[in-house]
């Protein structure tokens, strides 16, 4: 997962920023993003504290996790009956 130049505080920053009423092509230009990051972070993160994003991107870390976790025993249990089934 690609990490972001931008830390959890900075997002909800500029995103409380775009609230306020700050136009978004002046937001995006002062902070260096583009227009379609900004909305995607509106989309994502609009309506978030900080504390509940960092709770999301702790949850999404763990569904990775878990993904992988199932993939290599779905990969085990398909070595497993191909071999079992070969014996007999």
């Amino acid at each position: 997962m690609k990490k972001s130049r931008f830390t959890d505080a900075q997002i909800m920053a500029v995103l409380k920023q775009g609230e306020s009423g700050v136009p978004v092509a002046e937001l995006c230009r002062e902070h260096g993003i583009s227009s379609a990051t900004y909305y995607n972070w509106r989309s994502k993160f609009g309506g978030m504290d900080a504390s509940l994003m960092s709770e999301m991107k702790a949850m999404s870390e763990e569904n990775r996790r878990l993904k992988k976790m199932y993939a290599e025993m779905a990969m085990q249990n398909e070595l497993l009956k191909d071999a079992l089934g070969k014996k007999s």
